[in-house]
């Protein structure tokens, strides 16, 4: 997903219009969850991008884009840019697997 949001809605309020893109984002990742994952793979991991626009984007952990969201909103900006994409990742081998 590349896209760009803004606050401003004719029929919503910002402050829900922000709580409908937070779903649109949460349905999307859902989405990408139960696609089926390629052979040798454990899960799907997320890389996640947000900012004002697409040139002063920042790159951050998925959990975040939330509070990233409501900072720019009070930051006073009429619109951001999220990108997220998925990619299949292996889980690390822990400690004591490796000593086996």
């Amino acid at each position: 997903m590349k896209k760009s949001f803004t606050f401003a809605s004719k029929n919503k309020t910002p402050e829900r219009n922000i709580d409908s893109i937070k779903f649109e984002i949460k349905k999307y990742i859902a989405r990408e969850r139960r696609k089926k994952l390629p052979e040798g793979t454990d899960f799907w991991a997320f890389d996640c991008k947000i900012g004002a626009d697409e040139s002063v984007s920042e790159i951050l952990e998925l959990k975040d884009i939330g509070k990233s969201i409501d900072n720019i909103f009070s930051q006073g900006h009429g619109a951001f840019y999220l990108e997220i994409l998925a990619r299949p990742a292996y889980k690390s081998k822990t400690k004591e697997t490796q000593k086996k």
